[in-house]
């Protein structure tokens, strides 16, 4: 949409608001404003000119209506940063220039108010959105804080992640008189009712520093993919080949706010791949010697990976709804049980050629089209005198579903 005209040079002034005094230039832009807008917490807070009219921001796109059909200057108060998951965004897809007058975000003060640095922070928003890509985040990261919304909030994420080794920061009402910073573990922020607006910082205790670092979703992309099969621990060359890995990664899509799981995980090489794209992931495996294995190769490489013991698919039954599904071990049977509960995405490796059949079948009855390859690759090996031949790996059969 074009930017409406205006009859003399407006202006458009989004100030951010923290709790401390205005500074001089937005108090200037303010005291300028024939409208302005913003939450009643904010229209209450600061000196509205005498006149100027004023639209409360419960309805946003009204508020942004009133906003563009304005002939004079306009003041939009919102919280913290307005440019960090803000008004900003709405205002300049609209076609409104703006000035923007940013305050501390909340973001920033929930941290602060922690004493905590972010710079290695992951920050997601629950706001207006489904809860399960935040409490992703929270399950695959150290360090997390989830803007969040009433029926998105400290309770709801709580009840996600309990049961996982997390300390909550909950920071309510921040900059306000009302402020609030309780720390306490996802369940109790899931027993108690919390004031909003609220920040949540969700840690992981002694779990390192990520080596990357992130700082908003879809930032993370690791330093390559497939990796060879010694940068990870196994046990008699049984684990999931580089070339399988690459076209069954290509297929899971991991990313920020998934969630995976690795049925019948063995070394956990695809787990912990899928970690590394910053996803969340719990590894199912009967083999206690694996286990171990699985966590050794989640340190290696930085990344979380859930662990759970037991065999498939009695062992899926308690496990959060997930995004994708790797299948290693356990046949059509497993397939079944996977696509019943409904992933987006799910992938099966296989060495028998008797289980393809029926494992298309499988899925192809739960609604997901159905597609496959076969993966046999022949490696440059070196011989003596500077020669070369082809080593061939074992033939794989990868099948995948995605619904339609």
């Amino acid at each position: 949409m074009n930017k409406p005209a205006r009859n003399d040079p407006a202006l458009i002034t989004v100030i951010g608001c923290d709790g401390s005094p205005l500074p001089d230039r937005a108090a200037t832009a303010l005291a300028s404003a024939t409208l302005v807008v913003g939450g009643r917490r904010h229209l209450d807070a600061v000196p509205v000119p005498p006149g100027a009219r004023t639209v409360v921001m419960g309805d946003v796109t009204a508020a942004v209506d009133a906003v563009a059909a304005h002939a004079g200057d306009a003041a939009v108060l919102a919280s913290g940063d307005p440019g960090f998951f803000g008004v900003v965004r709405v205002l300049r897809e609209r076609g409104l220039d703006l000035v923007v007058l940013p305050a501390v975000s909340s973001v920033a003060l929930a941290f602060a108010r922690a004493g905590v640095s972010w710079d290695d922070a992951l920050v997601v928003s629950a706001h207006g959105r489904d809860l399960r890509p935040a409490a992703n985040a929270c399950r695959a990261h150290p360090k997390v804080a989830v803007l969040t919304a009433p029926g998105a909030g400290p309770a709801e994420l709580g009840a996600a992640l309990a049961g996982l080794p997390r300390h909550f920061v909950v920071a309510e009402c921040l900059g306000s008189p009302d402020e609030r910073v309780i720390e306490c573990s996802p369940a109790h922020a899931a027993s108690r009712p919390w004031r909003d607006p609220n920040v949540v910082v969700v840690i992981a205790p002694g779990r390192v520093r990520s080596p990357r670092g992130w700082s908003w979703p879809g930032a993370a992309a690791p330093d390559g993919w497939a990796l060879p099969e010694d940068a990870m621990a196994h046990r008699d060359g049984m684990v999931t080949k580089s070339e399988v890995r690459a076209l069954a990664l290509a297929r899971l899509a991991p990313r920020i706010g998934t969630l995976v799981w690795d049925v019948g995980a063995g070394s956990g090489s695809v787990a912990v791949e899928c970690a590394r794209f910053g996803a969340a992931v719990i590894a199912v495996e009967r083999d206690p010697r694996q286990h171990t294995r699985i966590r050794a190769n989640a340190r290696r490489h930085a990344v979380d990976v859930e662990v759970v013991a037991g065999e498939a698919p009695a062992a899926l039954t308690d496990l959060p709804d997930a995004d994708a599904v790797f299948v290693g071990g356990g046949g059509p049977l497993v397939v079944t049980a996977v696509a019943e509960r409904g992933p987006a995405r799910v992938v099966a490796a296989i060495a028998a050629l008797e289980r393809v059949g029926p494992t298309c079948e499988a899925l192809a009855a739960a609604g997901y089209a159905v597609a496959g390859a076969q993966l046999q690759a022949s490696r440059l090996t070196s011989l003596p005198g500077g020669a070369h031949r082809l080593a061939a790996t074992n033939p794989v059969t990868l099948v995948w579903g995605e619904r339609p």
